[in-house]
């Protein structure tokens, strides 16, 4: 695997693929990887001869009260798990090499941005679809894999590659869980066991809100329940338990479509997202 730093450098060496066949799926992550990861990595060599990975914590999509500075960089072991998984290349840009002086643009996305994420993290999903555009002009993928643990981030980056004509195939991925059934993520090593043991109500609260909806229960009576639920077992605040259109994101008050359940909450100093599709 070669790891480069710089443009050219990343561009001759993608160029020198290409001339060898197969199309180049390109898999962004912040490092810190895990299996949930690496489930991306083997989908993107089921869709393309070459894989491309980038770690970059990117600055642009944390908020003045977030964990930019906390979050775990461990590149030379990212590096090795990519390198045992048959990535290609590793582009591991600096942030002045992502962002030069000078630079103005973002990249703003209506519709699916607005709401859950958005009104918790202000500015989230501007700094995700910049941060995502630059990589798609600079590594020119033919496919791109994205976790459906972060379906927001998902819904955005489809909608910004369909508006905007990047011609980038996007392939969503299941979300990971660890046997308990805790969504893999690199804030859950922010947890303490008796908070790993308490945040198992997560996952617990989305599979029997979801059979609940399915089976026709009332839709708003069944998110009260799950924020009352999350609560009692021991979430210190629920920012959202919400049903959504699983293409455009729009609230549901009743399911009549193909949707999505998502919910966000606190534990202590972490905060957890999850959600599952729910269908008629």
């Amino acid at each position: 695997m070669q790891i480069f730093r710089d443009l050219p450098s990343l561009r001759a060496a993608l160029a020198s693929l290409r001339s060898s066949g197969g199309r180049v799926a390109l898999v962004p992550t912040m490092g810190a990887l895990h299996a949930g990861h690496m489930a991306l990595i083997d989908e993107a060599s089921r869709q393309a001869e070459h894989v491309v990975a980038s770690i970059f914590v990117n600055p642009t999509q944390f908020g003045p009260n977030e964990d930019l500075s906390a979050y775990p960089r461990r590149e030379t072991q990212d590096a090795m798990m990519l390198e045992a998984a048959g990535v290609a290349i590793l582009w591991a840009p600096s942030v002045p090499v992502m962002y030069p002086d000078g630079f103005s643009t973002s990249v703003h996305v209506t519709g699916v941005s607005d709401g859950l994420e958005s009104k918790w993290r202000p500015g989230h999903f501007d700094g995700v679809a910049t941060v995502v555009a630059k990589l798609f002009g600079q590594v020119r993928p033919d496919v791109a894999c994205f976790g459906e643990k972060d379906y927001q981030q998902l819904a955005l980056i489809r909608r910004m590659v369909r508006d905007l004509d990047l011609g980038v195939g996007i392939v969503g991925v299941p979300t990971q869980r660890d046997a308990d059934g805790l969504a893999l993520s690199s804030r859950n090593a922010y947890l303490g066991p008796d908070e790993r043991v308490r945040a198992m109500a997560l996952p617990e609260t989305l599979v029997v809100a979801g059979e609940g909806i399915s089976s026709g229960e009332d839709v708003p009576a069944v998110l009260s329940w799950s924020t009352r639920y999350l609560i009692d077992s021991g979430f210190d605040s629920v920012d959202y338990v919400a049903l959504c259109d699983a293409e455009t994101l729009k609230p549901l008050d009743r399911l009549d479509r193909p949707a999505r359940l998502l919910v966000a909450a606190r534990l202590g100093g972490t905060r957890l997202i999850d959600n599952i599709p729910v269908n008629p």
